[in-house]
């Protein structure tokens, strides 16, 4: 008996070895069969083309990435709709027949057994073939330009608009704007992605104005109107008319410049620093102290460089109401020093 087992293992082994051998081969054919297939379970940028062979996968990729890049983006703002075309964007959804290529070589992981098994037993590889979305970032720039220039707008300060006759207010507005940083990075993204969601909407900031109409009068808390023609200066507080007081202006050839200004300093009791020209004669370039021969009594407040109100002698009151000075406003003294306790320095003074 032991003889006989002896001679029959050769046959048992050799008929292992074939039957191996053909399994091997089997699987090589079977391998190779395949070797243009995608398994199961592969996606190329989120499409699922497992179980397509090569060639069928790059057909269904071209019409559906095409499809999905065409699609343009529509930006919804300020009740605009803005809309970036893909051939205006150049969108760009990478090339199927790589992606084909690169879906199969994923699909070949691992030795041949262990394809083959999975094949035989209906598994999955899970594997995700990414698709690089590109676009001009100079297109997306120029579209979001576009839809900030159509959108923004300014917020508008509160302001006063004098007149000899008195003060005007004009009202604020708020304005609005998008923030481009952010609406930039939606565009991107809705390019970028193959999810095909390509509609935004962007929200609409509003801007408020730095000085409200509410706050206005808070901002003038003194304006003087310096009226020429009535021969009258105004006093407003808070924008509100507050006092009226007779006043006597610049003779002809010597004006009182007309325009806006503000009081740039205020003196009390001041000197008399005579302008160097020609109508001053001997006086001119001297500095005279307050006393009788100092025409400008109680304040000073100068406006324009050398113009500025100021008070005047009890004895030439008569030129009250005239052209008389020599540019700059006269005044009573109880009036001068009622609005100089009144007008800090910085008040607008508006001559008409």
């Amino acid at each position: 008996m032991r003889v006989l087992r002896s001679r029959r293992l050769p046959a048992v082994v050799l008929g292992v070895l074939v039957l191996v051998g053909v399994l091997a081969v089997a699987a090589l054919v079977y391998d190779h069969s395949r070797s243009d297939a995608i398994a199961a379970g592969v996606k190329v940028g989120g499409i699922p083309v497992g179980g397509l062979s090569k060639s069928r996968a790059q057909a269904i990729l071209s019409q559906r990435l095409r499809r999905i890049a065409g699609r343009p983006v529509k930006v919804r703002a300020g009740g605009h709709t803005f809309t970036l075309s893909a051939r205006q964007a150049r969108v760009s959804a990478g090339d199927p027949a790589t992606l084909a290529a690169q879906a199969v070589k994923a699909s070949r992981h691992g030795d041949i057994f262990s394809r083959v098994s999975r094949e035989l037993t209906g598994g999955a590889v899970h594997a995700a073939v990414p698709v690089t979305v590109s676009y001009s970032r100079t297109a997306v720039g120029r579209f979001v330009a576009h839809i900030a220039a159509r959108i923004d707008r300014a917020a508008k300060d509160a302001s006063v608009q004098p007149s000899a006759s008195g003060l005007q207010e004009v009202v604020s507005h708020t304005g609005r704007a998008v923030s481009t940083k952010a609406l930039r990075s939606a565009v991107e993204g809705a390019l970028s992605s193959l999810d095909g969601h390509r509609n935004l909407r962007v929200r609409v900031k509003t801007v408020q104005p730095k000085v409200s109409t509410a706050q206005l009068a808070a901002k003038y808390p003194a304006y003087i109107i310096v009226d020429r023609a009535s021969f009258t200066l105004r006093f407003f507080d808070h924008l509100k008319l507050a006092d009226s007081y007779p006043i006597a202006v610049g003779m002809q050839g010597l004006e009182t410049p007309a325009g806006l200004y503000d009081v740039q300093w205020k003196q009390t009791n001041p000197s008399w620093y005579v302008p160097n020209s020609a109508w001053a004669g001997k006086l001119a370039g001297k500095v005279i102290p307050p006393g009788p021969q100092d025409p400008i009594k109680a304040r000073w407040m100068a406006f324009n460089g050398g113009a500025g109100i100021h008070g005047i002698d009890p004895s030439e009151y008569s030129s009250i109401g005239h052209t008389a000075s020599h540019g700059c406003v006269r005044m009573r003294i109880p009036d001068v020093i009622a609005l100089y306790a009144r007008s800090p320095v910085g008040t607008p003074v508006f001559v008409a």
